[in-house]
């Protein structure tokens, strides 16, 4: 069964946008849990423009489900995901002053230093994760750094597939049995939303977990929270 993770960086955005603590990102991660979400993701950045490094402490005593962090491993990052000891790290090739993430990790490039890094955080118990695109020479390469999943960046299907191209689904497809092979868990997420969860769910075997933010926020503006929750869901399990 495929899991659902909501990201929550959109509700921080909006608290930072006026100051104050309107909406409570606490509350907001409490409600989703207790609507059925199955995990809360966050992804804090350097310059704390949305989830600040407080919160992910903050966050720690009131997440019961999955707590999955995301970022690029830098030093800073690092000592926050070691000393709070969530349930998965995924770790993302992030630039400092990048809007969104929008690329995988060159796992044949990087190969040493990700191996250090998730060394790292598996002497902790820590799940480590990769994101990653559908390239089979990168897949294959992960399995060797000792991460235990891969997170495929999604944003190429949720653009190919909004234009009717269902068949940009088949690359995720091809990644996902490679990497299970190869022993590797199978996440997913970016640009992922409530047209275009479900085929894709439907599409690629062996879907342990995807992580949506922006797309559930924006929808939830119009739904209410509860009921788009409650809506992927339903797309992810039937």
């Amino acid at each position: 069964m495929t899991k659902l993770s909501v990201n929550i960086n959109k509700i921080a955005t909006l608290r930072n946008s006026r100051g104050g603590n309107v909406p409570n990102l606490i509350k907001v991660a409490e409600d989703v849990q207790h609507f059925g979400g199955e995990g809360i993701t966050i992804h804090p950045r350097p310059d704390e423009r949305h989830i600040r490094y407080q919160d992910a402490y903050d966050l720690k005593p009131v997440v019961y489900t999955e707590y999955n962090i995301e970022g690029n491993p830098i030093p800073q990052f690092m000592d926050l995901v070691l000393a709070i000891k969530p349930t998965q790290v995924t770790l993302v090739p992030d630039g400092e002053n990048v809007l969104t993430s929008n690329a995988g990790w060159d796992t044949v490039k990087h190969q040493s230093y990700l191996k250090e890094v998730i060394a790292e955080f598996k002497k902790e118990g820590i799940r480590t994760s990769i994101f990653i695109d559908t390239d089979k020479k990168l897949i294959a390469a992960a399995a060797t750094t000792g991460t235990d999943r891969i997170e495929l960046y999604t944003e190429k299907y949720a653009r190919e597939y909004e234009l009717g191209n269902q068949e940009a689904v088949n690359a995720y497809k091809e990644a996902a049995i490679l990497a299970s092979d190869l022993g590797l868990g199978v996440n997913a997420g970016h640009d992922l939303n409530l047209d275009n969860i479900k085929f894709f769910k439907d599409n690629v075997p062996g879907l342990a977990e995807v992580s949506i933010g922006h797309a559930l926020i924006s929808e939830s503006l119009y739904l209410g929270i509860e009921n788009v929750v409650n809506m992927y869901l339903h797309r992810l399990k039937y």
